[in-house]
């Protein structure tokens, strides 16, 4: 099957895929293993296989739950930090710090270990330091971006002789973004254009420009960040291959994971005795999905609302159900069925509803599973076809979509498997569908950004608008007056909405609004609701929030560590 190179790679170095998954690297003997070629590639496969646990990228959706785009619960939706109850000791604060670290130091014994293995040709050798040096620099961004100034430790520590005296203090912001503009240079001089077939999903040249690119636009180096992304939208250097794909829903299916748009993506991979995929099912899915999955992610209700039209005019359910904005009876009405034991007694006007949300953006109803729609899913071991009823009682059992918490919501089509995939997945937490880290849609849009920031207002919008006519949305200044762009500001504004829908479910909602010190308007006491009305959660941000605490376990092992000043 076509995605299982680099994963197949890595499980055919050794008998087994155990040592991949060893953690940190000290129980690989260095004597016997670092000798190869072989072994030097199957080493920083084990780098990359462990992107995909959930503490490092294998939760990434989730972080849309602390936006304006989604809402969840439990720590793997991050419940406590949308309750404002998170700590220092809180779980999902705690393990990613440590998962990240974990990889880091994956990352050091791999780039210490292949310098001196004397087979290697050097060309060869730097190609893997290459891709570790990225994936180091990947997780230090993340890394980050969540508990800013970091401990820095590069290949120079040996994890056999100083695992237990890891005892750096935390380095400036400025000098974690230095170690990782290095690392990526390295990668960047030394990384191919692109691989042959059997290595799809290694590191490339242009996936380290990209990630560069990415440091500098959020570090407002406005022209180095549009210097990364032109070489790359513009192959200046070199024919990097990468466009927009034709039908952004077959983006995130088996089918169409690894065109040209993916830059870089964690290649998952499911199907018997091939578990290494992400729990998008668990966790993005419903009882209705394979395996039965627990809904912790879901779209806002707000999120939803803020589709525009097919015309690129706003959204306002006023226009289709008069006073339906500001009743919640009117809302029930409109939307809301009743059933005895699975049979409907009353249905609105499902009709309308549907020719409502198909006169939206398409991505919508590509992202979404919206009310009274139908959704390809699981039961009784067999294919289904689903619908989301909003309705007290509905069951999977009955063909209905059951939201795990009672909720009226929307729920993710998006990542989503249907059916069983064909026979592709056989456990609900490894969906062997592919998740993107960068895209080109996304590469286009951080370009606009900075092109905007940089006063070149016509730049970007012709490449925001790329984004847009891909999925037949018209473009800005293309004529109607809600799609007139005159302003820096107004174009900020643009800008936001583009990057909400076009990455819902990619996780990069967050961290966006954190850059652009936009969390507490989208938290601060926010109601979160369903879409007839209904209080369903109540968002608890504090100032302090923007920053996650440095875990006090940390702070223990190594006093060198100092607790970040808001939550001392």
């Amino acid at each position: 099957m076509k995605k299982y190179a680099i994963l197949l790679l890595g499980c055919l170095a050794f008998t087994s895929c155990y040592k991949l998954d060893t953690v940190p690297y000290d129980r690989v003997n260095a004597t016997t293993f670092w000798q190869t070629e072989e072994h030097a590639l199957a080493g920083v496969l084990g780098c990359y296989n462990a992107l995909k646990k959930n503490n490092v990228f294998g939760l990434q959706f989730a972080y849309d739950n602390l936006t304006d785009v989604g809402v969840g619960y439990d720590p793997v939706g991050f419940g406590e930090v949308i309750a404002g109850t998170f700590t220092d000791r809180s779980s999902g604060i705690v393990d990613r710090w440590k998962s990240g670290f974990d990889l880091i130091q994956r990352c050091n014994h791999a780039i210490a270990q292949i310098q001196q293995i004397e087979q290697l040709e050097e060309g060869t050798k730097n190609v893997f330091i290459g891709e570790a040096k990225f994936l180091r620099a990947l997780v230090y961004f993340q890394l980050s971006n969540l508990y800013g100034a970091l401990p820095l430790y590069d290949e120079s520590v040996d994890i056999n002789r100083d695992y237990a005296e890891l005892n750096n203090p935390r380095s400036s912001v400025a000098d974690v973004m230095k170690f990782i503009r290095d690392d990526l240079q390295f990668a960047i001089t030394n990384l191919p254009v692109s691989y042959d077939a059997a290595h799809t999903g290694r590191v490339t040249k242009g996936a380290a420009y990209a990630l560069r690119g990415k440091v500098e636009l959020y570090n407002k180096n406005w022209g180095a960040a549009i210097a990364d992304f032109e070489e790359i939208v513009q192959n200046k250097s070199n024919n990097y291959g990468y466009s927009l794909a034709d039908d952004y829903a077959s983006l995130f299916t088996m089918e169409g994971d690894n065109q040209p748009e993916m830059i870089f993506g964690i290649q998952n991979m499911g199907g018997t005795g091939f578990d290494y995929g992400m729990p998008m099912a668990l966790y993005m899915g419903t009882r209705s999905t394979f395996g039965s999955c627990w809904n912790n992610s879901m779209p806002s209700t707000r999120f939803g609302d803020s589709y525009e039209n097919k015309d690129g005019s706003p959204f306002n359910w006023n226009d289709h159900f008069p006073n339906y904005n500001e009743n919640n009876e009117v809302k029930k009405q409109a939307m809301v069925s009743t059933l005895s034991n699975g049979q409907l007694n009353h249905v609105p006007d499902t009709t309308k509803l549907l020719d409502i949300y198909r006169n939206r953006d398409p991505r919508m109803m590509q992202t979404l599973i919206v009310p009274y729609s139908f959704y390809l899913g699981w039961n009784a071991n067999a294919p289904r076809q689903m619908q989301l009823v909003l309705a007290t009682g509905v069951n999977e059992n009955f063909g209905q979509i059951r939201n795990n918490r009672g909720w009226m919501t929307y729920l993710w089509r998006k990542f989503v498997p249907e059916g069983n995939m064909n026979g592709a997945i056989t456990n609900r937490e490894h969906v062997p569908i592919n998740f993107p880290l960068i895209r080109y849609a996304d590469v286009l849009l951080m370009l606009a950004e900075a092109y905007n920031e940089d006063n070149m207002l016509a730049q970007a919008i012709t490449e925001l608008n790329k984004v847009r006519e891909r999925s037949d949305m018209p473009g800005l200044n293309s004529g109607n007056p809600y799609l007139a762009v005159a302003d820096k500001e107004q174009m900020r504004e643009r800008i936001s909405h583009e990057r909400k829908v076009e990455l819902a479910g990619e996780g990069l909602r967050y961290f966006d609004l954190k850059r652009w010190e936009q969390l507490a308007e989208v938290s601060n006491a926010f109601i979160e609701k369903s879409i007839v009305g209904d209080n369903l959660v109540t968002r608890q941000y504090q100032t302090r929030h923007r920053i996650w605490p440095i875990p006090g376990q940390e702070i223990e092992i190594n006093p060198a560590l100092e607790q970040n000043n808001e939550w001392k």
